[in-house]
This record gives C-alpha cells, structure tokens and sequence, in this order.
C-alpha cells in the first residue's frame, strides 16, 4: 500500500473525536507519524493505542488549545519528540447557539478562545521550525458558518468568519518560505459537535441536522486533508469547501 506521506510529521488537534480523530487516523494510514491534542486524555491513549498498530510513530499530549501555553508547548513537544513539524491540522471546535440579547458571554468567549485563538496560539508556535526546515502545511477547519450566517449562530459564525481571515492573511504571510496554509469548511458532517452546546433544544437541531442522510462523513473530510498535503510543494489550496450533495443552497 503507498504511504505518500512516509516520513512525515503531524499534529493534529481537538484528536479525541470528530474530524481531528479522523484526520489523525487518515493521516497515519498514508504513513506519517502523529502528535494528538486534546482535553481528553483517556480518549487520546484509545486513538494512539490505534494508531500505533498501523506502524507509526504517536504521541499523545493532553491538553486545551484555549491555554495558551498548552498550545505552544503541544507544538513544541511535538517538534522536540519527533524533531520537526511538517503539518498541523487545527480541528478543535466548539459551538454555540442562541440569540445575541439572551446569548451567555462566557460561552461566546469560550467559542471565539476555542475557535479563533486557539489555532492562532498552535499556528503561531509553528512558523519558525517550519521556516527553518522550508515547508509545511498548516490546514485550518472552518466551517460554512465561515462564508455565511444566521440567526443565533452569532458567536460560531463570527469565529470561523475571523478564522478564515487569519488563516488568508497567515497564508500571504508564510507562502515566501515555503509553508502552505488552507483553509477547509466542511457543511453538515457527523460529529459531536452538538455536545458543545448547553440549549438542549439546539442540541437536538444540530445533531439532527449533522447526522441527517447524506451529510459527509468525518472519515470523508480526513481523505480530503490527506489529499491537500500530498499535492506537491508547489501547490496551495487555500481554501476548499466540502458540503453534502444533497445541500443546494448558495
């Protein structure tokens, strides 16, 4: 079986469920060796015990992205452990739905820390050893929350609409030195997304609506981020959007 990205290294976070697990798993199938961010350790050793028995290399770092300094070091630990970074996937996400005047401001926080922040405090960490070895990919997960909106979806919209500004604008920033930065909205994907959010009866909408017949797969958008970093260096997709088909609207 071919391994494109043999030789590799990955760090991969919000790893304990949903996309980031995925992407971990379709990442370590095409051969590179994985470093797995998240807060649930006992979620984290699960994945890296399944990962192992694929034949690469994993490290587990337990951790939120919302603690800065959790961030960084999980980069740093990563680069320390294996010697490098040639990608990071920014999969932690959260969200949160209801009105602006009846909206919790500490959960509005908590989504634009979760969302915006902590993938600013990972890609920060990442640019200089990804400098000094000229290439990387740095792959950002947002959402079509990103490129639309609506109403009591304020406080996720607004972060994966700020996400995809920082992400272009890191992007124009780093290309010079050879590191490759996307940008990947998914639409309606089976996740648990939906456990971030305290309203059950939005809880309840949104799993509805990310676990109807015919939305993507998590395994479907992990073969998408495999597909991204295995184009040659030349090549940047900087931003890609994968949607059910059932889902027509603009």
């Amino acid at each position: 079986m071919t391994k494109p990205l043999a030789g590799r290294v990955a760090l991969v976070t919000g790893a304990s469920s949903g996309i980031g697990e995925a992407a971990a798993i379709g990442l370590a199938e095409a051969g590179a060796d994985v470093a797995l961010s998240a807060r649930r350790a006992d979620r984290l050793e699960a994945l890296k015990t399944k990962l192992e028995a694929l034949g690469v290399k994993v490290l587990a770092l337990p951790g939120d992205v919302v603690d800065e300094k959790a961030a960084t070091e999980a980069v740093e630990k990563t680069v320390a452990h294996f010697g490098k970074i040639d990608i990071l996937i920014n999969s932690a996400g959260i969200m949160h739905m209801g009105t602006t005047e009846d909206t919790d401001l500490a959960e509005f926080r908590r989504v634009m820390d979760v969302n915006l922040l902590g993938t600013v405090y990972t890609c920060k960490a990442a640019i200089a050893p990804m400098k000094a070895q000229g290439h990387g990919d740095i792959i950002n997960i947002s959402s079509q929350a990103g490129r639309k909106t609506g109403p009591m979806v304020g406080a996720y919209a607004a972060s994966k609409h700020a996400l995809n500004a920082f992400s272009d604008s890191l992007r124009q920033e780093v290309g010079g030195f050879g590191i490759r930065v996307c940008v990947l909205m998914p639409g309606a994907t089976t996740t648990e997304v939906h456990t971030s959010i305290s309203n059950p009866n939005f809880r309840a909408a949104i799993q509805s609506h990310t676990s109807k017949d015919g939305a993507v797969a998590a395994s479907e958008i992990a073969d998408t981020i495999t597909f991204i970093v295995s184009l040659p260096q030349r090549v940047n997709i900087d931003l890609i959007s994968v949607r059910p088909t059932i889902d027509t609207s603009a």
